[in-house]
């Protein structure tokens, strides 16, 4: 299977939804002392993780592109790769979740496993296809040894 929409487009339209949904649904919606800054605080820690794994894949002087997972020339396992083989799409759900907190409205929270969902079956699976073909063994000890997400 090919990759359609790349990732980036993917969590804009997950956060328009929330966007939408805190703006026109009135049951679900919260408010709390420190909501802001804990959104901001996730905020920063996804971008954090998506820096950090951008810049492994620099390093290791390798595509960063999710739409050609057949052009990695480097199998990065190292840094954050390490904890997670997915970590910018991590820092995605994490940017999501930072969405859902500072918009207020609980049905936000409702789409990250619909997020997840997509993710796992129409990006990940396809760039697992294509990285197994091209690392072969390596990758799948690399899979047996790192969860996809966390």
């Amino acid at each position: 299977m090919k990759t359609l929409i790349p990732p980036p487009v993917v969590v804009a339209i997950f956060a328009g939804a929330m966007w939408l949904l805190a703006r026109y649904v009135e049951p679900g919606r919260f408010s709390f002392s420190g909501q802001i800054v804990l959104a901001a605080a996730l905020l920063a820690v996804a971008v954090a993780l998506m820096f950090a794994a951008v810049l492994s894949f620099a390093r290791a002087r390798t595509t960063v592109n999710p739409m050609r997972p057949a052009r990695a020339s480097t199998l990065v396992t190292s840094g954050v790769f390490a904890w997670s083989r997915n970590p910018i799409y991590l820092g995605d759900l994490l940017l999501l979740a930072a969405c859902a907190l500072w918009f207020g409205q609980i049905a936000g929270f409702a789409l990250l496993p619909m997020f997840v969902l997509y993710l796992n079956r129409f990006q990940i699976e396809p760039e697992e296809d294509a990285l197994t073909r091209l690392f072969g063994d390596d990758y799948r000890q690399y899979q047996a040894r790192v969860r996809r997400w966390l």
